[in-house]
């Protein structure tokens, strides 16, 4: 099994674009630069593959060329990612559809339109579904010509402002924000990658901070988004495992479902790993971390960490209702 190298936790707030924060654009300069930082220790990790996950409606892995628009938000902005091996979709403010790579019909600017072929290359970009173990549904099949949800629409934005040095394939993955924590999990251990592998992991903390933040003011906010904040300095899976859904929910924790399938992917792919916090703030009342997170023991020649830690893990991840591609 080739492993994952690396993983890269950034925010997904509309007003990370700096055309839409408009005079406010300077509050949020040190996090948008942290998020560059953050995608750019990614590429420098050697992936041939960039994962991109974030909470959504439904648990799938969304079909590409995918675009999707900031106008909800008040900026008629484009972003997407193209097929698998391709560039991100320059951005743009209408324009022309843009063709799935090797032809076919084309997918409008808002992500909508007719719908992209569910295989690249031969190779399907499903995340397969498996044999359901213990009650745990499998994902959902790949979904066509939806646009895309804000966590990933802003992680579209962040590769492309940070585009990579070298070509790169790109795979979308929405997790439903209700989804249990050990599914997240068994997501992540199942996930199944051609070649070297990292994560890009969509997802904000408490929107609960303060009588101004989006949700109401809890108290409980500032001790939850730091008990996260250190789980993502000391690269702590088992930290964010433990994070409670209801809980989570009830304090406007977005990210929760993202971060947890980050951690089944590291405890799958076995291996030490060490965490850098880059940055941890509360700008208008919600919770906004990026952190990077890296593999420090070097793979054995077939591919699998020292130990072959990653191999049995992931085993038992898709055991558990994992997801293969």
């Amino acid at each position: 099994m080739v492993p994952l190298l690396a993983a890269a936790v950034c925010p997904h707030p509309p007003l990370i674009v700096p055309e839409l924060a408009g005079a406010a654009a300077p509050e949020l300069a040190e996090l948008r630069d942290a998020c560059a930082a953050a995608v750019a220790a990614l590429y420098a990790a050697g992936a041939d593959t960039v994962v991109l996950v974030g909470a959504g409606e439904r648990t799938t892995e969304l079909a590409l060329p995918r675009r999707g628009s900031f106008a909800p938000w008040g900026l008629p902005l484009t972003v997407g990612l193209a097929t698998a091996g391709g560039d991100p979709v320059p951005p743009s403010g209408g324009g022309d559809p843009v063709p799935p790579s090797g032809g076919g019909d084309p997918v409008s600017p808002s992500g909508g339109g007719d719908s992209v072929p569910p295989s690249v290359g031969g190779v399907p970009a499903a995340l397969s579904a498996v044999p359901p173990s213990g009650g745990v549904e499998p994902v959902s099949p790949p979904a066509d010509g939806e646009g895309l949800p804000l966590s990933l629409l802003v992680g579209a934005w962040l590769v492309d402002r940070t585009a990579p040095p070298t070509p790169t394939a790109w795979r979308m993955v929405s997790v439903a924000s209700d989804e249990p924590a050990d599914r997240c999990a068994a997501l992540g251990a199942g996930l199944r990658v051609d070649g070297p592998w990292a994560l890009l992991v969509l997802g904000d903390g408490s929107a609960c901070h303060g009588p101004k933040a989006p949700g109401y003011d809890d108290p409980r906010a500032g001790a939850y988004d730091e008990g996260v904040a250190r789980a993502l300095a000391d690269a702590d899976a088992d930290a964010l495992l433990g994070l409670d859904p209801e809980l989570s929910a009830q304090l406007g924790v977005a990210g929760r479902p993202a971060w947890q399938v980050l951690a089944g992917a590291v405890r799958a792919a076995g291996g030490d790993w060490h965490g850098e916090l880059r940055h941890h703030g509360v700008p208008y009342g919600v919770g906004y971390l990026v952190a990077s997170w890296t593999r420090t023991d070097p793979p054995g020649p077939d591919g699998t960490p020292a130990g072959d830690a990653g191999t049995t893990a992931a085993d038992a991840g898709t055991a558990a209702g994992g997801v293969t591609r």
